[in-house]
């Protein structure tokens, strides 16, 4: 097995938002249709990890669903600073 074998990467698709009061959210049944603030022809973003890698827009095929990659997202990298500890005797 390779080192890269059990890294796992939670991929998440946003279409749109929407601000909604709980109690309403809590109404609702199965089925129910929720507005976005966006339409099908918008870009989606793509999140790996909850963290905006790309974005796409949503390519129907009969009865499949798919997202298409039109932008990589650039993100500088971040690094940790390493903090000495001195010890005061």
């Amino acid at each position: 097995m390779g080192q890269f074998d059990k890294i796992t990467v939670e991929i998440s698709v946003v279409l749109g938002q929407t601000m909604l009061p709980i109690h309403q959210l809590l109404r609702m049944g199965r089925g129910a249709v929720i507005e976005l603030d966006s339409s099908e022809l918008d870009d989606v973003v793509i999140l790996a990890n909850d963290v905006p890698v790309a974005k796409g827009q949503v390519v129907l095929r009969g009865d499949h669903v798919g997202v298409s990659i039109t932008e990589v997202l650039m993100k500088a990298p971040t690094y940790r600073r390493k903090e000495t500890v001195r010890r005061v005797a």
